[in-house]
């Protein structure tokens, strides 16, 4: 087994063992021996590097969530990690509850949404979040997490600040029941659903368009679109101090965080210092369809990848002197060597 054969990259080397995590006995198991674990879920946010991996690779496939057995449940859900994302969303949307619409679409597996605190349109998972239990390799005992102690950030939690000492094993999610989504505070999809923003609009509808919104984007995985046979967004969007993005052009986007500092977006900083969609670096390239998202897009190694990250982070440290961070997950590579 190859890392290139479990994410979405599709590029990465070797690995000396390879365990699938069907349940929690053999996930357990295999985390608890001495040797190096790597623990991944459905691979949409991992570049590995080309060189082997000498260690174990265990990819969390657990199943079930309470939808599965009570079609009438409450709002509280319990689902496990192995769950593919983006299937238990449609599964509450399809059930009458609201709170994970706008989060459609996203690859991943469960177990790695609260890591991530993945969010999109105005919406993070840690609004929903109502526990998440754990095994601490460190204690080596189970841990059960709530809200407040999850560390929750923007793209951030406490499970990434510390990434390989918790393995979730279930997530619950305090949803609501009703037709109407959460009131859409972004303007793209507003528009999308022909609505003003700060309004309502059905859930199912909701669902529908984000989906579209983000295979027009090529975010949505295709076996035959090489523009997402990547991770999504590579970098996180950076936050400034005030002072500093007053000085910025006055039609860069700009988002205050509650902590008074000013949120940019990454992608518009990358078209704004040059890096345009397509540019390419051996195999590698820039999405066709967002600036944001890099691509195998012709038998890419991931030094390719590794190359044309670290020429887009100077493009933007050149322009605006601002440090562009990544969103994906480094496994045996990084940004400072090559």
């Amino acid at each position: 087994m190859r890392f290139s054969d479990l994410t979405t990259f599709r590029v990465g080397g070797l690995i000396s063992e390879f365990v699938e995590g069907t349940s929690e006995e053999i996930i357990l198991k295999t985390v608890n021996k001495s040797e190096p674990v790597q623990v991944i879920g459905g691979g949409s946010n991992i570049l590995a590097g080309d060189s082997d991996f000498d260690g174990t690779v265990l990819r969390i496939s657990n199943q079930g969530s309470e939808l599965d057995y009570d079609a009438c449940s409450g709002g509280m859900i319990t689902v496990a990690a192995g769950v593919e994302w983006d299937a238990f969303v449609g599964q509450t949307v399809a059930a009458g509850f609201s709170g994970l619409e706008t989060l459609s679409g996203i690859p991943g597996r469960v177990g790695a949404a609260p890591i991530q605190n993945i969010g999109a349109y105005g919406q993070e998972l840690k609004e929903v979040v109502a526990r998440v239990r754990t095994w601490d390799r460190v204690a080596k005992e189970q841990s059960t997490f709530t809200p407040n102690q999850c560390g929750f950030g923007y793209r951030s939690s406490l499970f990434k600040e510390e990434p390989n000492r918790f393995v979730i094993l279930d997530v619950t999610v305090q949803l609501k029941r009703g037709e109407l989504s959460i009131p859409i505070t972004y303007s793209e999809l507003a528009n999308e659903l022909e609505i003003k923003v700060g309004e309502r609009a059905s859930v199912s509808a909701v669902r529908e368009r984000v989906l579209k919104i983000r295979e027009r984007k090529g975010m949505l995985l295709s076996e035959h679109d090489r523009d997402t046979w990547s991770a999504g967004s590579f970098f996180v969007n950076p936050s400034v101090t005030s002072e500093f993005a007053t000085g910025l052009p006055q039609a860069a986007p700009q988002w205050p965080n509650p902590d008074g500092t000013v949120k940019l977006s990454a992608a518009w900083l990358l078209e704004q210092s040059g890096i345009k969609k397509g540019q390419r670096h051996a195999g590698a390239g820039i999405s066709t369809k967002h600036v944001l998202a890099l691509a195998n897009l012709s038998q890419a190694r991931s030094d390719d990848l590794i190359e044309l990250a670290k020429a887009c982070q100077e493009a933007v440290r050149t322009k605006f002197g601002i440090a562009l961070e990544p969103e994906v997950r480094l496994v045996n590579c990084d940004l400072t060597s090559h």
